[in-house]
């Protein structure tokens, strides 16, 4: 693989990998704490609000568009570059300022939009007061996103990766807190769950803080100074901006549209929605390690290299990031899709959270594991539309999604219950990468698997299949640890052989060479 964009995937990947770990804990100590009752649907909903919104201005709609401009303008003239920069700050903090007075004063309406099964029950009520509380976030964390595409454009992956891993231990802080000295909340919230709840959504806005001051320190360090020295003017390049972002935005509306759809399904059936948020929780590992490692690197360097007219560069870059994110993602959908019960137990099961909750976030895990590589593999496909300022194209693809979605969700849910919000989403996943994969064969060679990237991919599917066999006949052989004490030790057995296995079977059939890994780490390094 080429030395920069390993380098990125790296970076990206191990940081995001760390707060990935750190969401583990703070989602352990959410369900010890919080359970799946009232509370933690509530803070669930409420928190989901702003990042709904985040992901339809920030890394969605309005990153996507600004990345391969910005990538663009540097390639000329970096003191250009930020200058647009800051006209797009300042634009962002106009307009999300008063988005969020606009939120905060509407919540009702917003928590009825994602969850109207909440209507009617102290569910509603607490999801208002926490979703004002939280809102804010959006503006933090807008601002951090778009400051971190200026860092990744210029190669400067560190901080922004770092960021998602100070908000957990913010959360992790605030639960650690409120464990060790009760008496810093008020006495009159005299529930263990209120108190944890209050504290959790207090940490929302806090943490957005932390995670916009770290990026804006490593831009300030890098010499780029962001701070906007006008006020907000709509510049030709802004204007150029808004033009492709805006379908992009459309797009990105459709893609949370998608969610609330499951989220309304699932606030129909008690539990529902603490179960889903948790199994999603588990396969976003993967996801977050590999999808946006890919989604992050790839981008700026495909904006790049078609400016370059470079489309061998293309090529290269498109198959190396498909084999980074098969290699990765197959044996995580794998290993979820085989033992998905042993792992939400271990992780979860303890508190307010019991066996009854561990079986149907199981079930929920299994189906969104089905959806893992798809959801990867849109992290791939997306750049070769956002890097040519192509943004239409997706938003179409993105609503016959959302149509897949919606049929699957509410027309099975009388039938199959809460899981038909997750059977929705996945079903959902694979269309959006059926289409995007028929729209990209129009760019020609550019956007085509090299031969070593399509050999590999079907050796890397057969290692997948190979540890799945051994991880069910290792899971059936734990299985009297899974039921006692040493449960932490069977799980940490199972995946030592899971990831053992995998790794000798890739390399057994050539679907992986190590010199070439252990290459990219001493470059890393």
């Amino acid at each position: 693989m080429a030395p920069r964009l390993v380098k990125g995937f790296l970076t990206v990947g191990g940081w995001t990998l760390l707060s990935r770990i750190l969401g583990f804990a703070r989602d352990i100590l959410i369900a010890r704490f919080l359970g799946t009752g009232a509370v933690a649907e509530a803070f669930f909903v409420a928190f989901s609000l702003p990042n709904m919104f985040r992901r339809f201005f920030a890394e969605g709609a309005f990153n996507m568009a600004f990345v391969p401009l910005y990538a663009k303008k540097l390639e000329a003239d970096g003191a250009e570059a930020d200058q647009f920069a800051r006209d797009a700050v300042a634009g962002m903090v106009m307009i999300l300022t008063l988005f969020s007075v606009l939120g905060i004063v509407f919540m009702p309406a917003l928590v009825l939009a994602m969850a109207s099964g909440f209507v009617d029950d102290a569910r509603f009520a607490l999801a208002v007061t926490y979703g004002r509380i939280a809102f804010p976030y959006i503006l933090l964390i807008s601002l951090a996103a778009l400051i971190s595409g200026v860092l990744n454009s210029n190669n400067r992956f560190l901080a922004a990766a770092l960021a998602p891993a100070l908000l957990n231990l913010v959360f992790i802080g605030a639960m650690g807190l409120v464990w060790a000295f009760p008496g810093l909340m008020p006495m009159a919230v005299p529930v263990p769950e209120l108190i944890y709840g209050r504290a959790l959504v207090w940490a929302v806005p806090l943490g957005g803080a932390v995670q916009l001051g770290i990026v804006w320190w490593a831009a300030a360090r890098a010499g780029h100074r962001l701070l906007p020295r006008k006020r907000p003017r709509l510049t030709p390049d802004l204007k150029r901006l808004l033009v492709i972002a805006a379908p992009a935005a459309l797009a990105g509306g459709v893609v949370q549209v998608n969610l609330l759809v499951g989220r309304q399904v699932a606030s129909y059936f008690e539990s529902a929605v603490a179960w889903l948020n948790y199994a999603d929780r588990l396969y976003q590992l993967p996801l977050g390690v590999v999808g946006i490692a890919i989604g992050v690197v790839l981008l700026p360097d495909l904006s790049r290299r078609v400016r370059a007219e470079d489309a061998e560069g293309q090529r290269y870059a498109y198959s190396r990031a498909f084999e980074f994110a098969w290699l990765l993602t197959l044996p995580a959908a794998v290993a979820l899709l085989v033992v998905p019960l042993p792992v939400v137990s271990v992780l979860f099961e303890r508190g307010a959270f019991g066996p009854d909750d561990s079986a149907a976030t199981a079930v929920a895990l299994m189906i969104y594991a089905l959806g893992l590589p798809a959801f990867v593999l849109q992290k791939v496909l997306q750049p070769l539309y956002f890097a040519r300022e192509d943004t239409r194209r997706p938003l179409r693809y993105a609503v016959a999604a959302l149509i897949v979605n919606a049929a699957v969700a509410i027309g099975l849910a009388p039938i199959i219950g809460f899981a038909a919000a997750a059977l929705g989403t996945t079903l959902a996943a694979w269309a959006m990468v059926v289409l995007l994969w028929l729209g990209a064969r129009q760019m020609g060679p550019v956007a085509t698997l090299d031969r070593r990237a399509r050999s590999r991919g079907w050796r890397i599917a057969w290692a997948s299949v190979g540890m799945g066999l051994v991880l069910w006949v290792a899971n059936l052989a734990l299985g009297p640890l899974f039921g006692s004490g040493w449960r932490a030790l069977a799980l940490a057995l199972l995946v030592g052989m899971g990831i053992a296995s995998y790794f000798a079977l890739a390399q057994l059939f050539g679907a992986v060479r190590f010199v070439e890994l252990s290459g990219a780490l001493r470059r890393q390094r």
